[in-house]
């Protein structure tokens, strides 16, 4: 990562927790709920979330939902967020391999990405049967990196009711990790949804996060050319392009269903204020 992008993504975190603690409460306690829960996969993201989460309110449930393609190193190291928060009587662990092989068989599909996504929206699904019968928010877990490159599962780990780390590119929630007192481990373990076997993204997109975010930063901040992106980063122009067009490529992503305008004040408009409609 250029020194230059380092300074400028380097923030003074402990004004970021505070923030985002405070955040979280008021965010529960407006939408008239209870507490929170939360996926902790054992990665950067979901270990810094948690730990965030703990802070904020002592009303906080847990579900670990590890599958057959689960490391057992990911499910140790949730194991010692568990402990960080004082969770060992707050967490579910669930195994979801029984119900991933009865969805796969009714599609009739061996397809490890078909699978995969299906894993993400089983954890979904959990997550707000979980929240319903406790009158707790779903706390999400997906970092700006992320986000912006679509590299989620739509109404998977997408499906959240708030992501409180949504704003912090994968290197600055790992700068989180560290002062919060994240295990070195976790901070330095290479991101990965564990959606199957020996799936890693940094693997799956081509490039080290620290150079995506780079990129990212560079482009959609600073709007600066792709060749003076490439120039910056070290990384061919090819490479520049890809990231920025899985932005381009993954917006529906980001934004509710698209509603076809019939009339001039369609539910995706903005109904707080009088306007012309072309």
């Amino acid at each position: 990562m250029p020194e230059y992008v380092r300074k400028k993504l380097t923030l003074d975190f402990g004004q970021v927790t505070d923030y985002i603690v405070r955040r979280i409460r008021e965010y529960i306690e407006e939408s008239k709920k209870e507490g929170g829960i939360i996926g902790l996969s054992g990665g950067i993201d979901s270990s810094v979330t948690t730990i965030l989460l703990s802070r904020a309110t002592n009303n906080f449930y847990i579900l670990l939902m590890p599958t057959s393609s689960t490391p057992q190193k990911d499910i140790e190291d949730a194991m010692k967020i568990i402990k960080i928060v004082n969770g060992e009587n707050k967490y579910s662990y669930i195994n979801i391999d029984e119900i991933i092989n009865e969805f796969s068989s009714i599609v009739n599909t061996s397809d490890k990405i078909v699978i995969g996504n299906i894993k993400a929206r089983v954890r979904m699904t959990l997550l707000y049967a979980f929240a319903q019968k406790m009158n707790y928010l779903v706390i999400g877990t997906g970092d700006k990196s992320e986000i912006m490159l679509g590299y989620f599962t739509k109404y998977g780990d997408g499906g959240v009711d708030v992501l409180p780390i949504g704003d912090l590119y994968k290197t600055q929630v790992r700068m989180l990790g560290n002062y919060l007192g994240v295990p070195e481990e976790i901070v330095k373990k290479p991101p990965s949804p564990a959606l199957w076997e020996g799936q890693t993204a940094e693997g799956e997109i081509g490039l080290d996060y620290e150079t995506i975010d780079s990129i990212l930063y560079l482009k959609f901040e600073e709007m600066r050319e792709p060749e003076e992106i490439a120039e910056m980063t070290k990384t061919s122009y090819d490479k520049v392009i890809k990231i920025i067009n899985m932005v381009k490529t993954s917006q529906h992503k980001r934004l509710p269903p698209e509603i076809f305008r019939l009339s001039g004040r369609a539910i995706n408009s903005d109904w707080r204020y009088p306007r012309q409609w072309g």
